[in-house]
């Protein structure tokens, strides 16, 4: 089930990815590291109460469509103008702090994962005896890990295969994905809202 929830391709699989293309083995797994952190902070928080306040509180729930879907066509936008070089994807360099916040706002800032997380597992967990909720979230937390970590070991030992055009296309590609994602987010906050 955790699986089921991490797999599909969303923001923070696309960071994950990007990631692994343009940056040195050791920084991509510190990047899938911040995501897992901030991923399984989600999971815990969706899982024990995020959605009683959004359920009770339809306002929040608008918001944060509104604020998410925002987010989520800026980050349509800044993929869509990257123009990756033919440069070596080891000699680019992300800074840390940069790299926690744009791992913090694809997770924590993405309505769809605060939305899906909500419903998903909070609905398993008032479905579920007390006495496995704890083996139940631990798996969500353990398959977060071994999914994040699996696609940046792939990605970095395969990535000699992209060049520049390749990548570009990639990018291309997630940036109008992500882009038609933030318009999806933006018209359920519309219908919400009138």
């Amino acid at each position: 089930m955790g699986l089921a929830y991490v797999a599909p391709i969303g923001l923070q699989n696309l960071f994950v990815i990007n990631s692994a293309l343009g940056q040195p083995k050791h920084r991509a797994l510190l990047t899938a590291l911040i995501v897992i952190f901030f991923d399984i902070a989600l999971s815990l928080s969706c899982f024990f109460g995020i959605g009683a306040l959004m359920q009770r509180y339809h306002w929040l729930q608008a918001a944060i469509l509104l604020v998410g879907s925002l987010i989520v066509i800026y980050i349509g936008v800044g993929l869509l103008r990257t123009h990756p070089t033919t440069q070596a994807p080891q000699e680019v360099v992300t800074a840390l702090g940069k790299t926690i916040v744009t791992a913090f706002v694809v997770t924590w800032c993405n309505p769809q994962a605060i939305i899906d997380g909500t419903m998903l597992l909070g609905a398993f967990h008032v479905s579920m005896p007390a006495s496995s909720a704890t083996p139940f979230i631990t798996g969500v937390a353990l398959a977060s890990v071994v999914w994040f970590l699996s696609i940046t070991l792939l990605i970095t030992r395969f990535k000699t295969v992209f060049n520049a055009r390749i990548l570009r296309v990639i990018n291309l590609v997630c940036g109008v994905i992500i882009l038609l994602y933030g318009a999806k987010l933006f018209a359920t906050f519309i219908q919400l809202t009138f």
